[in-house]
């Protein structure tokens, strides 16, 4: 299947295809594709991933083991409705009550990125704007602070998923770009994570959150999501990898699917700069890896981390080879700064990789 361009165009070159001495049908890589992304296409894709475009708050399952969910979902529909309303006209002019600012706040897997989705559904996506904090980071790069604000500031509700304060820098930007957007009317959401062992011992994420934001700070209502993982899945996976040779053959056989080796992947993507990760994806229906091995440099992790949030947006299966998933990351990585990342990878992966088991048994 051939995906159709996407909106605001994104042009990509890509170099001579890799033929399948076995069936001779040209193989895509993805270290092969050169994206190039225009500033409205940024814009244009602020939307909910493909991952969550059916979900809704009467599709999310709230598990009655943790009443958390079910009172989350109601306060989520009373926000919907808030931001949705149309300002009221008095004596002295059009008014709009305070937009709603809400912070979810819970472990991997909880259903927090449905949530938000469900939230900016309901509110409407033409006037919502859903993003991860790295794809507004980028969208500022791409076209200025002041542009930025004014872009977003269109809208009746802006999303951030996966809020991360591991970076001042960035952390003091969109605490900036929030407080802009919140004092022009904009209603705001967003979710972060807890890391699994920190579940039960205090609200981490929700007081760096609020730290961070300063000023914000007392616009935000915490919205605590307890559970466990609905992938139902370890952190770090014990299924066992392709051979090499399973990933090759099913790549051959699948229109639609890459297949590069890892470490060509690696060198890739540190020449594309991640706003460009999802249009280098444009197309793929499954991305096919050899000779994978645990990743040691942690520019290199943080760029795979990235990848992994784009193809898990797109449901873009995985077909693993060499070591897989398994310790991908090193113990001094799930251990420092940058754990909540990994652990976010490690969890998708997991899914996604399962997913390419499926297809190379099928093949």
């Amino acid at each position: 299947m051939t995906s159709a361009p996407a909106p605001g165009g994104a042009a990509a070159s890509a170099g001579p295809a890799h033929p399948d001495p076995a069936t001779a049908r040209p193989v895509r890589a993805l270290a092969d594709v050169r994206p190039s992304v225009s500033p409205s296409r940024l814009l244009a894709d602020l939307v909910p991933p493909r991952h969550f475009a059916r979900a809704r708050f009467s599709t999310y399952r709230a598990d009655p083991r943790h009443p958390s969910q079910a009172t989350t979902v109601a306060r989520l529909e009373e926000a919907a409705a808030a931001i949705a309303r149309p300002p009221r006209r008095g004596l002295f002019g059009t008014r709009r009550a305070a937009a709603p600012a809400v912070y979810m706040d819970g472990g991997f897997g909880v259903g927090k990125t449905h949530l938000l989705t469900s939230l900016a559904h309901a509110v409407g996506l033409d006037v919502s704007a859903y993003g991860t904090f790295v794809e507004y980071t980028n969208l500022v790069g791409a076209l200025g602070f002041a542009p930025t604000v004014d872009a977003l500031a269109e809208k009746k509700l802006v999303c951030i998923d996966e809020f991360e304060l591991d970076d001042p820098g960035d952390t003091v930007l969109m605490s900036r770009l929030l407080r802009e957007l919140a004092d022009r009317g904009v209603a705001l959401a967003a979710t972060s994570n807890t890391l699994p062992e920190a579940l039960g011992e205090g609200r981490f994420a929700a007081e760096d959150f609020l730290r961070e934001i300063q000023a914000l700070a007392a616009r935000f209502e915490v919205l605590r999501v307890d559970g466990e993982d609905y992938r139902h899945r370890s952190v770090v996976t014990d299924s066992a990898p392709l051979p090499d040779d399973a990933v090759r053959a099913a790549a051959s056989t699948r229109p639609g699917t890459t297949l590069d080796s890892f470490e060509e992947l690696l060198a890739h993507l540190a020449q594309v700069h991640p706003s460009r990760y999802g249009a280098m994806l444009d197309g793929v229906e499954a991305v096919a890896l050899t000779g994978v091995r645990p990743v040691t440099e942690q520019a290199a992790a943080l760029r795979l981390v990235v990848l992994v949030d784009r193809l898990y947006d797109r449901d873009v299966p995985v077909l693993l080879g060499g070591a897989g998933e398994s310790g991908l990351f090193t113990e001094e990585m799930l251990r420092g700064g940058y754990r909540k990342k990994y652990y976010r990878a490690l969890s998708r992966l997991g899914a996604l990789a399962e997913e390419g088991r499926t297809l190379a048994r099928s093949a």
